[in-house]
């Protein structure tokens, strides 16, 4: 970096931060511990009186910003690491040097090895320096100006080495004269323009908005990486410009003339410096729309600089434009890699807003991807960590996402946000104990973490434990009044604690926040269970009671009604279809993205041709067939697919995923009709290399994809013996009409398709006023029957074998009822049987 502020080059600013650590490392064990460290702080900020805890708060922030140079606890910082902290701006070293009375040898000047370089963590937050400006005083190492508001010291104007971090960054600061001009006159002119608005707020005008009380700080961080060396607590204050204004639109032009004094700089270099300087102050004010006219101007003149592309990708996913950030992203990672050791510093940083821009359009397995790189590239990039943790979380790759958060909270310890994280992984691999003590460490690091208490509160609701969920719940209302998911669930917690009327009234007030219809059918629901409730000592008292009856004394009136097996399994498929929305994608739309993607064909491990593709390709064609959703849903849908599909595909880890395999999957349980949905399989097996070009499968492709089949969607019944018998190495080829039996097989192929169809069809089917006798919902699709005890259940019940408990006798026969009418014609034949004079006398 040139050296515009302070004059000395890098080499003498070297030796005299080693000066400056010898002289303080008192037992000369290579490292400052927190006495010598505290005695460095008070020696060379003079004239301020500090405190026990000021020192304390101090010395804390500094080992836990600056922990990879922490040699030991014992030991202390190491000399590099004190350097970088004068890197980062949180001193100046001429002035700390003369405070201190020190001076150089002669043979001093030598350039110096930055010994203290390499990528360093978005997260490493820098406190603010000083803002003495005694001869004396010294700039002052690594305080907080907030630890000062009691100190009776003077406290003079800013300096100019009190600038921001940014600005006088080794690698990406202000290089020209000129730039520290912008930035002044930018200043001038954002307090003007603050100043104001907040009047104008005063007066009852629509002015600046700060959102001091938003409680922003009080959910799980979204994601978005700090910059470089930005703040690293994402309690900071979001501001809102009124940008209607006249205030404004005056700040705006006064802007543009700073952006034609940029222009007018001699050099491009200059240019650029000129304009990025304006995009970092303007960024820095949260004055988005404005930055990114100026990192667009920068881009213009340099179009190969990461660091142009990169902060307009900042700029963009601020003002909510994630698909274009993403694409900004793409172009900074691309001249970052091409530029060498010179852009190596914001590499990960790239790849870490890369995968946030990515998870915000859905992208989350691509994401993982590019965390995954930024933690490669940066071993110490906690934040990197942490999110890889959480999007392998939301992908359903909970032990790998254990793994990257433990790493995240060892690297920082005091993460909330990891330990929440965690917390939910651990409670979805079952370990609730230990989940429970993650969410209240990070209650405990942060007390209105809505999240943590959210997910603590749905934890003990699955365990029953409803008190201490409706407690959850009310802490989160607390902080987040109109959580409606958090009112909705505090109210079934009630409901659970057998809290009926609180129950109730907090139905109504999450119908209040929000008129969803989960919530409209709580209630009503809620009102059929209270309708339904008959006096104590009756017969039915315990009507919710009910008794699990073993599938063998479960009998079928008749071959049109569904086995209970069949049912369980195609319940399971039917639910996994709609989380992961293909009962919307089209079955032709599958054969279509399979005829237009051209992958090129690859070896696996046995040497057999394949068309395979990784994950996050993988997720690229998915996005395509699910245009339709939203970035939430979209992921929801993926994780799914990993969950139930992916896993068994890639059983070993590899990455990669053969795609014809993959569609011929997906096909049975997309839209469509039936016949359609077996062809797309068929054709989806052609179109894999070992068959392509012909009108026939290999037998032993169909036996090996009936496996997999079942393997994903029949995992409990696992595979039959005839697929042993058949064998694998069978090279005969197989017809469609062959294949249609193979696959219609109800023993050993998919034939409980035909099961899944019914599910399908009967979507739309009511039942009149009949409700379950278990579960008391209203029956929607097939309704079972006892004809003999004439009970109704609804196909999730009857699936899971349940009977109410007064109706216990050794068999039960089940008539199945498509809907009310078919009921109704059942039982009108029946009467007619019976009766026929009847029939002659009418």
């Amino acid at each position: 970096m040139a050296a515009v502020v302070g004059g000395s080059g890098r080499g003498t600013r070297g030796e005299k931060v080693r000066r400056i650590f010898e002289r303080f490392d008192a037992n000369g064990d290579g490292g400052l511990n927190r006495e010598e460290m505290a005695a460095l702080v008070v020696a060379v900020n003079p004239r301020v009186k500090f405190s026990e805890d000021q020192i304390s708060a101090i010395l804390d922030e500094v080992f836990r910003t600056y922990a990879e140079f922490i040699a030991a606890p014992d030991v202390g910082l190491t000399l590099p690491g004190l350097l970088r902290t004068y890197d980062d701006g949180a001193g100046d070293v001429d002035r700390d040097f003369d405070a201190l009375g020190l001076s150089l040898a002669a043979d001093a000047g030598g350039e110096e090895v930055d010994s203290a370089g390499g990528a360093s963590s978005s997260d490493v937050g820098v406190v603010a320096a000083s803002s003495s400006t005694a001869p004396d005083a010294g700039a002052g190492i690594l305080f907080d100006d907030s630890l000062l508001a009691s100190a009776s010291a003077p406290r003079p104007p800013p300096p100019r080495t009190a600038a921001p971090p940014w600005a006088v960054s080794p690698n990406h600061g202000i290089v020209f004269d000129s730039s520290w001009s912008l930035l002044d006159d930018l200043e001038i002119l954002v307090k003007r323009l603050r100043s104001k608005q907040l009047q104008r707020a005063a007066t009852g005008g629509a002015g600046i908005a700060d959102n001091n009380n938003s409680h922003f700080d009080s959910f799980s961080e979204a994601g978005w990486s700090r910059e470089i060396t930005g703040p690293s607590d994402s309690s900071e204050r979001r501001v809102s410009w009124d940008e209607t204004s006249r205030d404004y639109l005056t700040f705006v032009k006064e802007v543009a003339v700073l952006r034609g004094r940029a222009d007018g700089a001699r050099t491009r270099e200059e240019a650029f410096d000129n304009h990025m300087v304006l995009g970092r102050g303007l960024y820095e004010h949260q004055l988005f729309r404005e930055s990114l006219l100026s990192f667009r101007r920068a881009c213009e003149l340099q179009p190969t600089d990461a660091r142009s592309h990169f902060r307009t990708g900042n700029a963009l996913y601020a003002l909510g434009r994630h698909a274009e950030a993403k694409e900004e992203f793409l172009l900074a990672l691309e001249a970052a890699e091409a530029g060498g050791t010179q852009s190596a510093d914001i590499l990960p940083q790239i790849h870490v807003n890369l995968g946030i821009a990515m998870e915000a359009e859905g992208m989350i397995l691509g994401a993982c991807e590019h965390y995954r790189e930024a933690a490669i590239l940066c071993p110490t990039h906690f934040r990197a960590l942490k999110l890889l943790g959480s999007a392998l979380f939301g992908v359903g790759e909970y032990r790998a996402a254990e793994k990257a958060l433990e790493e995240a909270i060892f690297l920082r310890q005091d993460y909330a946000d990891a330990h929440c994280d965690l917390g939910s992984a651990l409670h979805a691999m079952g370990e609730d104990e230990r989940a429970i003590q993650e969410f209240q460490k990070a209650i405990d690091l942060k007390p209105g973490h809505v999240d943590a208490l959210y997910n603590l509160g749905g934890l003990f609701m699955d365990a029953g434990r409803f008190p201490r969920a409706s407690e959850m719940f009310t802490r989160v209302l607390s902080v987040r009044p109109n959580h409606w998911r958090a009112q909705l669930n505090k109210a079934v917690a009630l409901l659970g604690a057998g809290e009926s009327e609180d129950a109730k009234r907090a139905l109504k007030e999450a119908f209040k926040m929000t008129q969803r219809v989960e919530v409209y059918d709580a209630i009503a629901h809620l009102k059929i269970v209270q309708k339904k409730k008959k006096p104590k000592g009756s017969r039915a008292e315990s009507e919710g009671a009910y008794l699990v009856i073993e599938s063998s004394k479960f009998k079928r009136a008749g071959r049109r009604t569904t086995l209970r097996q069949d049912l369980a399994v195609a319940l399971d498929i039917r639910s996994f279809q709609r989380v992961a929305r293909l009962s919307r994608c089209d079955v032709d739309l599958l054969k279509r993205e399979m005829n237009e993607t051209d992958v090129p064909i690859s070896y696996s491990g046995s040497g057999e041709p394949e068309k395979s593709i990784r994950k996050a390709a993988l997720e690229v064609i998915l996005r395509r067939l699910f245009r339709f959703l939203k970035p939430e849903t979209f992921q929801g849908a993926v994780k799914a697919i990993n969950e139930k599909v992916l896993s068994v595909l890639d059983a070993t880890g590899s990455g990669r995923v053969d795609l014809g395999m993959f569609f011929a999957v997906l096909a049975p349980v997309c839209s469509g009709p039936t016949d359609k949905r077996k062809r797309a399989v068929f054709d989806s097996l052609l179109w894999r290399p070992n068959n392509e070009g012909g009108v026939n499968i290999r037998r032993s492709d169909a036996i090996s994809y009936i496996k997999l089949l079942r393997a994903v969607y029949i995992p409990s019944h696992g595979i039959s013996d005839m697929l042993e018998v058949h064998g694998e190495s069978d090279p005969s080829m197989v017809s469609y009409s062959e294949f249609l039996e193979m696959f219609n097989d109800p023993d050993w192929g998919f034939g409980i398709l035909d099961t899944l169809v019914k599910l399908e069809a009967g979507d739309r089917i009511r039942h009149g006023r009949h409700t379950c006798s278990i579960c008391q919902y209203p029956i929607i699709g097939s309704r079972f029957t006892e004809i003999k005890l004439r009970f109704s259940l609804c196909h999730r019940c009857y699936s899971e074998g349940k009977v109410p408990s007064h109706f216990k006798q050794e068999e039960y026969t089940f008539k199945e009822y498509g809907s009310e009418s078919e009921a109704m014609k059942d039982h009108c034949s029946c009467f007619n049987l019976h009766s026929p004079s009847l029939q002659v006398d009418t």
